[in-house]
């Protein structure tokens, strides 16, 4: 039988329990196809479904049926493991350490020393808030790589889904804590829940995320990923030595297009970025002359073409002078990378900054100022969430 019809069987598989069949006459009618899954199939198959217009909130009501049926397959599938140190061997060594930190709060439990060691229960909970950097790593460098390398690897917007909740269940057992009295029996429920959760996460990458990564990219691609990761925290180990990313280098024009390691922008971009910032921007260069600023739509304070190559000092009042002169020379001198004032101006309350730019060797650079009308932000109180934008 053809591969594209096993991946079709799969997908008639997955479909039925999501129809709530009959798990048992399923598994019979698809066994030989269900016993011998690749990870990279699960991909394609999960992905069809969000194809087909189920959302990821949807699928992970049936998802760990689904894999508890594929397990063995999964488990018995044979893939190369990364190399020592490596981004994914970084990432399943914080799984590693991540069960060890579960296990000390599952020996507590067993032994029935919950309400004795409480404050250690809640100290090692409260650590696992760490582990989120292990979660925004995979959001922010590994599933940006996968995606671009294969269609089928959107359909990871569903183990995104599964680091909300996880993040949310933690959230839930903490707040258990903060209340005056302790329910046993609300903790036996919660607990549950974030075990399943996090262990339910890296189940969940060893069995299908890791191996179908491993099959995709090079060790130049792997490479990459650990360089990017020097900015995240490494939870539960010891920093691996990797070689952190220098300075964004410029690489300047190419045609119409703006280029650089984060992206490429057209002039047109570039200047609607600019302008579009909440914020006042004005750069003055190395030799305290101004070269640039921005026109947002409500400017704070006027500023003209004219201003362009007038010496910073000329476009304060005498009365300040002294203080412009002493912000530029510590930033010159390195004693200072940044200033931070506030102001009242017409009835507004006005964030003044002011940020000393350094190249990739140190090397003083100019000036950036950015003011910002925070009138409005200083009354936000609670929360206003995304699907809130209503």
């Amino acid at each position: 039988m053809s591969n594209d019809n096993k991946i079709e069987r799969l997908k008639e598989y997955v479909q039925g329990v999501l129809n709530n069949e009959d798990g048992k006459a399923l598994y019979e009618k698809y066994r030989e196809d269900v016993e011998t899954v690749t990870p990279r199939e699960c991909f394609e198959v999960f992905y069809s479904m969000l194809n087909k217009g189920y959302t990821p909130r949807e699928i992970l009501k049936i998802l760990d049926k689904v894999i508890n049926v594929f397990y063995n397959a999964l488990v018995s599938y044979h893939w190369e493991r990364p190399k020592e140190n490596s981004f994914l061997d970084i990432l399943m060594k914080e799984n590693k350490a991540l069960e060890e930190r579960l296990g000390e709060i599952r020996r507590i439990i067993v032994d029935k020393k919950v309400k004795e060691k409480r404050e250690e229960i809640h100290r090692i909970l409260k650590s696992l808030e760490e582990f989120n950097e292990h979660y925004l790593k995979k959001e922010n460098i590994l599933f940006p790589y996968m995606e671009k390398k294969m269609e089928i690897f959107n359909g990871l917007s569903i183990m995104w889904s599964l680091h909300d909740e996880a993040r949310e269940t933690l959230k839930n057992t903490l707040a258990l804590f903060e209340k005056d009295e302790f329910s046993m029996k609300e903790f036996n429920v919660q607990i549950g829940r974030l075990f399943f959760a996090m262990l339910g996460i890296a189940k969940k990458e060893n069995l299908i995320l890791f191996p179908a990564a491993m099959e995709v990219f090079d060790d130049s691609v792997w490479e990459d990923m650990n360089r990017q990761s020097a900015e995240y925290g490494f939870p539960f180990i010891e920093r691996p030595p990797i070689d952190e990313m220098e300075n964004i280098e410029i690489h300047g024009f190419e045609g119409t297009k703006f280029k650089t390691e984060t992206g490429e922008l057209t002039f047109e971009q570039i200047m609607l970025v600019f302008n579009a910032l909440p914020v006042d921007l004005t750069f003055v260069d190395e030799n305290n002359k101004v070269r640039f600023f921005t026109k947002p739509k409500d400017r704070t304070f006027p500023r003209s073409p004219a201003a362009i190559g007038r010496d910073v000092r000329n476009c304060h009042p005498a009365e300040s002078v002294h203080v412009v002169n002493k912000i530029v020379d510590a930033f010159r001198d390195g004693s200072r990378d940044s200033a931070t004032f506030w102001i009242d101006f017409k009835g507004r309350k006005l964030l003044i900054q002011y940020f000393a730019l350094r190249n990739s060797k140190g090397e003083y650079k100019g000036v950036l100022e950015v003011t910002q009308d925070i009138t409005e932000i200083k009354k936000i109180e609670g929360e206003k969430r995304l699907l809130q934008w209503e």
